[in-house]
Order: structure tokens, then sequence, then C-alpha cells
């Protein structure tokens, strides 16, 4: 039998050719719906196996009857017999086609008329070819929708990672790996909400539209609602919602949902991205990283099978207890700077300038150890590093640290020197907290686009009483970077922002 090479190596495909083979789709679209046989009418199709399912059980299912569904990825054509590759969610699965089991006219259909990328049914019965491989013997096909745009071809394929992003569809159907990663990520959010349930947690759901877009640093997307003709802005947070629902009761909660930041694109970020913050009354934040540590580990057992994950060919071992240092400590150990001898700003202000850290005006001294913590510390905390006690100026809605109030009880979690989680005991003092949001005022006052405004909702439920908490924030894309070993942030979003293409 002479064979139809569909899948010759061709030259790459270029804007005209796309054109040409589409027009040539086209017309045999026209062709079957002139015949009667529009596959765009077909509303139903039987899916009774998965190619994994049937590659998985094959000796249960040899002889068996089954219906596969996907699209078509490779075809060798040949004169009364036939070959057919089809993708469905879970991999490929090869069909044999022949004309005696099939029939003259839909077997004449699916030499002529079918094209690579094409969507299709095929009921038939399990079998293993002569070469060993699981297949499908058709008795039925059917084309379910025709594909009018061809498919990058296999010899160069689809790796312009521009390309890639703004039609993720595409690199859905041609990349292995980037199903894989979208598959993972989905069972990263499962497991982390199986987990949280165990735990007592309940999710929740907050405002995205908020009049106040408090609780982190950052600045807010703002856009106005006509029906009240209000000014509102999109939350950059979860926090201050979240802590409501503590004062009302509810004593567990999270949520797991996109926040909006107008900054800039990086590997690392997304104006729009997933965070997850949970709220636990009645422990601290010593209690948050325990749940970290324990969250972390579960994650990386559960989708990937074991406790040491691989990023970027660096090793970063969750099965052993996760260190923990103090942000004074860290700085002492890499700059070389021991701020319990700095006391004032103009000692800040000198050690910056003796290393290079550069600050602006309005900084404190708490900010400078922060800078420092930035410029010498986060890119040696490879391993899994909580990072505690922060100075109070950066960190306007956590409980000061009993004996020692020019700092609090928070914590930064780190890992790839990335930071994965910012963790607090929360403040409850609705006077402190007052007195938190006059700094945030003055500093925002000062040129702090990023510092919070007074949120007087806020402070009245805290007035009513909040419970000892400790809250924490997750980065969910991050976490997706590393556990699929993913170099971008855009990498683990289906569909991230990018520049609009000129038209």
């Amino acid at each position: 039998m002479a064979e139809e090479k569909t899948n010759a190596p061709q030259a790459e495909q270029t804007p005209e050719s796309i054109n040409e083979q589409r027009q040539i789709r086209l017309d045999k679209l026209k062709a079957m719906q002139e015949a009667d046989n529009d596959p765009f009418e077909i509303t139903l199709a039987t899916q009774t196996h998965e190619s994994a399912e049937i590659k998985a059980n094959y000796d249960a299912l040899e002889g068996k009857d089954v219906s596969v569904c996907g699209r078509i990825i490779a075809r060798r054509i040949m004169g009364k017999a036939s070959f057919v590759t089809i993708l469905d969610k879970e991999g490929r699965i090869q069909s044999y086609v022949s004309v005696n089991d099939v029939g003259a006219e839909d077997y004449q259909a699916f030499k002529k008329q079918w094209d690579i990328g094409d969507i299709i049914e095929i009921k038939g019965f399990v079998f293993k070819t002569k070469t060993g491989e699981i297949s499908v013997h058709a008795q039925h096909i059917r084309l379910l929708a025709k594909s009018l745009l061809p498919l990058p071809e296999k010899f160069h394929g689809l790796t312009d990672t521009d390309t890639r992003y703004r039609r993720r569809y595409v690199d859905l159907i041609m990349n292995e790996d980037v199903r894989d990663t979208f598959f993972k990520r989905s069972r990263i959010i499962a497991e982390i909400r199986r987990y949280l349930d165990a735990q007592g947690f309940i999710e929740v759901e907050t405002p995205m539209l908020v009049s106040n877009a408090g609780g982190a640093a950052a600045r807010p997307f703002e856009t106005h609602f006509n029906a009240l003709n209000e000014d509102l802005k999109l939350r950059i947070s979860l926090e201050l919602y979240l802590k409501r629902l503590i004062v009302g009761g509810m004593e567990r909660v999270y949520e797991i949902g996109r926040v909006f930041r107008n900054e800039g694109l990086d590997t690392r970020h997304n104006p729009e991205f997933t965070l997850m913050e949970l709220y636990q009354a009645y422990t601290d934040y010593n209690g948050m990283m325990d749940l970290t540590e324990n969250l972390y580990r579960h994650l990386a057992q559960t989708v990937l099978g074991t406790t040491t994950i691989v990023y970027n060919g660096i090793e970063m071992d969750l099965g052993k207890p996760f260190t923990r240092i103090t942000m004074v400590d860290a700085v002492k150990q890499y700059a070389g700077v021991d701020w319990n001898e700095i006391h004032t700003l103009e000692d800040a202000r000198k050690a910056a300038d003796e290393h290079h850290v550069e600050y602006e005006k309005r900084h404190t001294k708490g900010d400078i150890l922060n800078l420092f913590f930035e410029e010498y510390v986060e890119e040696h905390l490879i391993q899994p590093t909580f990072v505690m006690d922060h100075p109070i100026e950066i960190s306007p809605l956590t409980k000061k640290k009993p004996g020692n109030p020019d700092y609090v009880e928070r914590f930064e979690f780190f890992m790839n020197g990335w930071e994965m989680a910012n963790a607090y005991s929360e403040l409850n003092d609705p006077i402190d907290q007052r007195e938190r949001f006059k700094a945030q005022e003055a500093a925002l006052a000062q040129g702090d686009e990023e510092a919070n405004t007074t949120d007087e909702d806020f402070l009245m439920a805290l007035e009513y009483g909040m419970p000892p908490t400790g809250g924490i924030g997750f980065g969910i894309d991050r976490m997706c970077m590393l556990l699929t070993d993913s170099a971008a942030i855009r990498d683990v979003l289906l569909f991230p922002t990018m520049k609009t293409l000129d038209k």
C-alpha cells in the first residue's frame, strides 16, 4: 500500500501558505455542507473512555467496544486502510481505520475531506497492532468539527513565547508539557482546598470592587461605577474583608481569588494574579509557620510524589524542618551589619551609604533595614526559610512584638530567593490600628503611592472585637511556578496580560 505523506517535513508556515490552506479547508467544508453533511450541526458525541484510561487498562479492555473523541494530530493515509492519531485531554491514542470496517463513503471522506486539526469521534474495539501499540480498531468514524486553520507543522512547532501566550489554545494543543503544567496547577489548588477544608477552614468570597483597596503595599487599578456615580478600585488584597469575617465569628476562613495590582510585568509579576489568604482565630504567626510548612510538604508529596523539588536544576528539600531566622539576624549574616547597633535614622542612613544601599528621604530606619534585606539577603534564601520579625514601619496591620515595639510578629516565607508567602500575628487593637493608618496616610502624602489609606469600616469592625488571629497570604502563581519548574509567571497563567498588538 502506498502511504500518503501527510506528515512529511514541510517548509515553515507563512501567512500566505496559511491563507491558502484555510481556503482549501473552507472549500471542503462547503462541499460537506452542500452534501447535507455539516459537522457543525452535530450537537452530541459519545466518549466512553479517554486515551490514558485505555492504555492503563488494556488487559481489561482488550476486544471491548469503546468510543473516543479528540483532535487529529497525525495520519498515515494508505490505500484501503490507514492510521490516525487523536489527542484528547489525557494524551494520544492511535486508531486503525479500514474501508472494510467504516464503509467506502466514510473512508473516502476521511481521506479527502478531513485534515490534521479536525475533531472526530471513533467507535471501535481495543487491540494491539503488530508493533505492540495499543490502538482502537475503528468501526465507525464521524467528523465533529472542522479545523479551518492549520496547526503549526510539527517539525517547527509553536515555540515563539509571545505567540504561545497570545494563542494559548494552540499552545495547549501542540505542547504536552504545557497541558501538564496547567493540569498540575489545577491539582495544586484542589489539594490546597482539600487540606484546608480538613483543618476546619471554610472557603468564602469577598468583593473585588472596593472603595478602599487596602491590605498590601501596591497601587490599585481604578474605575468608575456609573450606577452609583462612585469611583471604585479593584482589590489588591483579600485581607480586610476576611478579617471582618473573623470578627463575625467564622474563626477559620480562606479565599482563593484574583487580585489586581497596577505594577510592571516581569518573570514573577502579572498585574492580575491569584492570591490565597487565610485567617485563623486563636493562633499567631508561629501557627501560620507550622501551617505553611505542613501545607507545602503536603502539596509536594501529593502532586509530585516527593518532598524534594527541583527548580531550574536546583534542589529544594521540603522534607526537612524549614529554617527560621529574624530579619535582623539575616541582614547581619549576609550584609555584615548588626541592626541592634543601629539606634537612629542617621545611623541607618550612614550604614546604607557605606554599603551602597539606595534610599529615599522619606524612608525610616525600619524601611532601610528592609532595603538591606532586599539588597543582600533575598537571593541567598534558596531552601525553605521563614524570615521573621519585620520593622513596624513596613507592617501596618501586624501586632507588635511584646517587649520590642520597633518590630512586629510577621514573617515572609522564601524559596529559591523568592517571597512565597507573607504572614502576621494580626493587629486586633483598633486604637493602635488607627495610628498605623495615620502613619500610612503620612507616607502617602510624602509620595509613597503604595501606602494604605484609612478604612473606617474596618476600624469599626475591630471595635466590636477581633480575637487573637494568625493570617497569611500565599502567591498561588509562584507556588505553581516552583512545583512545575516553570521559568516565568506567564507559563502558569493560561491567559497572561499582554500588550495589545498594533492593528
